[in-house]
């Protein structure tokens, strides 16, 4: 039986590589995007047999169900990352608007149509912003904004359909995404070294997991396939956890430039980002945060198809125009 998935934020970061690679895996794909932003809505392509639909937050529950019908199993990407206006009065409840209220009805929908499983991408956030130790699925969660507790919002009501429902739900945890059309802060430091910027951080300490495109969308394709992954929480890394100056060492290889880190006090560092406004950036960067990602690499036996190297090599590549996105592992 062939097997249809419908991907919410099909055109995204992670969407954009994840609907080729169930494709290559034999699965029918049905795109879901927010907004037309030049796509064939409802048109099917000859050489793929991908769908696209329009589904969004706003989106009523007629347009709902047409872009569930004859689904086997959704994978939930789109979500509200930032809060669109710095004014927003509250900025919990923006978030809540689409990371809770709007997965929480897309999982009853799914459910009332008899869709057998709902993969859901999460965030580490939702375990807390650093670890002293590991992060794993068994740590109470501790997410410390407004995004972070959206997620473990939706997380719980996710578990809440399931349990009234039966159909079957997998939520995965990441930390920090990276690959080629990576936006944010780690396009930030791509541009910042290859203007060759002195950075302070050569004395920084810590240790952070990190998680590539390609090792993601691995790891959900496997969420998709494997009977056992129900009703599991997973996190997920590359495997390999590196300091800020390692990774700015590393990336600056990749890219072919010097790393130009110099020591500078870490306290000062600390204050002078309270001073602008900056302390919660601050401290991401100079703070640990942990993935234990064992258990999916024990239950479900799956390990990253991709080394920590080749991500940062294919995201320096992307990011200079050298080379096409990374290709699916053999």
């Amino acid at each position: 039986m062939t097997v249809r998935i419908l991907v919410t934020g099909a055109n995204g970061f992670i969407g954009s590589a994840l609907c080729p690679r169930l494709e290559e895996s034999g699965f029918l794909v049905r795109g879901a995007v927010r907004a037309q932003a030049n796509l064939a809505l409802g048109d099917m392509s000859e050489s793929t047999g991908r769908q696209w639909v329009r589904l969004c937050d706003q989106s009523t529950e007629v347009e709902t169900n047409h872009a569930l019908r004859d689904v086997n199993v959704v994978v939930h990407l789109a979500a509200r990352v930032h809060v669109m206006t710095d004014r927003a009065p509250d900025p919990l409840q923006e978030f809540r608007q689409v990371n809770l209220l709007w997965t929480k009805q897309l999982a009853r929908a799914a459910a009332s149509q008899g869709i057998r499983r709902f993969v859901y991408l999460s965030s580490i956030k939702v375990n807390g912003e650093q670890s002293a130790t590991p992060f794993t699925e068994r740590d109470l969660p501790k997410p410390q904004d407004p995004y972070g507790v959206s997620k473990w919002e939706a997380e719980q009501a996710l578990a809440e359909v399931s349990v009234e429902t039966g159909m079957e739900t997998v939520v995965v945890r990441s930390p920090l995404v990276y690959g080629p059309s990576v936006k944010g802060n780690f396009l930030q430091l791509l541009k910042i070294l290859q203007r060759g910027v002195p950075l302070p951080l050569a004395t920084v300490q810590n240790r952070r997991s990190l998680v590539s495109r390609g090792n993601l969308v691995d790891a959900l394709l496997r969420c998709v396939r494997d009977k056992r992954a129900a009703g599991q929480t997973y996190l997920i890394s590359d495997g390999e956890d590196l300091s800020t100056p390692e990774l700015i060492r590393r990336l600056s290889n990749a890219m072919g430039v010097k790393a130009r880190l110099w020591p500078f006090p870490i306290p000062l560092l600390r204050w002078m980002g309270q001073l602008v406004g900056e302390r919660a950036a601050i401290d991401r960067l100079l703070g640990s945060l942990q993935v234990d990602s064992s258990k999916i690499r024990r239950e479900l036996d799956w390990n990253p198809p991709f080394s920590i190297d080749r991500g940062l090599l294919e995201t320096a590549a992307w990011f200079l125009g050298r080379s096409p996105v990374c290709s699916a592992p053999s």
